[in-house]
């Protein structure tokens, strides 16, 4: 523990040119007393790091000074892909191991292409939630994190839509979409995916499975979300819309972008367009929100729908009094 401490010390200094030792007491989570042993040690080793009392003072090292000792170890390793999601890699229980990977990522390049990286990373930043959602809480996170790592099978009580049942799952590994962490494992003979947020219990088990070797996390899930859409929006809508009413399709969703993008535009500026729905009642409450600004042509079940929720719509809200 204390010599990778001493290592993030060193870096730390290379990295930031001066610190005081309560700067660095606070960084560990240590006592500035143990923060003056641990730079005592580094200048036995032969370190040259000095400091200066009063206002404005602090430790660094010697004017050109680098280390070259930036390997990483184990936990820095497995962390490496989650440098720019400190969020994300905190909630998987490797948040510190991010920050060190990246203090020696930066400590291992020449100053200027540490300078020029850190340039980059303050204009740069990756926001992984959906606009006006709240993200739901993933209790399990870092224990699932764990065993896709060390390929451990885990047991877990999961609530799916269908139904609360027990599993005993291969994990394969964790997919971040919009928010939202899933885990992509084998369980009963094949691969599925479950939302993180859904996991009721969980017990890591001490016994290792055989991961495919063949097995793209990427390229499955790629492949799973284009069946699971094609499968789930199975209806076609013909929609007629004005000019706004194809802008509020566009911005329904990636379908409706899609549907506005191949729309045909007539010489009066209203479009002709086709959206995959699920069901008459999903889509019609889905439509709706592009309000009276478009004519259903078909199917006649998608019009009655959006008909009579519109007219329930106006019917209560008729004469309402704020």
């Amino acid at each position: 523990m204390r010599a990778s401490r001493l290592l993030s010390i060193l870096i730390l200094l290379q990295l930031r040119q001066r610190l005081t030792a309560e700067e660095l007491a606070e960084e560990f989570e240590v006592s500035v007393r143990t923060i003056y042993r641990d730079i005592d040690a580094l200048s036995a080793a032969g370190v040259p790091v000095y400091g200066d009392r009063g206002p404005g003072g602090g430790f660094q090292l010697l004017d050109g000074y680098r280390t070259k000792l930036t390997g990483l170890d184990a936990s820095e390793a497995e962390a490496m892909l989650l440098i720019g999601l400190p969020g994300e890699a905190q909630a998987m229980g490797l948040g510190d191991a991010a920050t060190r990977a990246r203090n020696k990522l930066l400590a291992a390049l020449p100053k200027a292409g540490s300078e020029e990286a850190n340039r980059i990373a303050g204009r740069f930043h990756l926001d992984s939630r959906d606009w006006y959602r709240a993200a739901r809480p993933t209790p399990f996170l870092s224990r699932v994190a764990r065993a896709v790592l060390d390929r451990s099978l885990l047991t877990m009580t999961y609530d799916s839509w269908k139904a609360r049942a027990d599993w005993r799952v291969e994990p394969l590994g964790l997919v971040l979409k919009a928010g939202q962490w899933y885990l992509v494992g084998r369980g009963h003979g094949k691969i599925r995916i479950f939302n993180i947020s859904d996991i009721q219990s969980l017990e890591l088990l001490d016994e290792e499975f055989e991961r495919p070797g063949d097995f793209d996390l990427a390229a499955w899930w790629q492949t799973e979300q284009a069946r699971f859409e094609t499968e789930l929006f199975s209806e076609i809508a013909t929609l007629r819309l004005s000019p706004l009413g194809l802008k509020r399709l566009a911005a329904l969703s990636p379908r409706g972008a899609a549907a506005a993008r191949s729309a045909q535009i007539g010489h009066d500026g209203w479009a002709l367009a086709e959206i995959a729905i699920e069901n008459s009642d999903h889509g019609a409450r889905e439509i709706l929100m592009i309000g009276a600004e478009m004519v259903i042509l078909s199917p006649a079940n998608f019009r009655d729908r959006v008909h009579a929720l519109a007219a329930g719509i106006a019917a209560l809200n008729k004469g309402a009094i704020g």
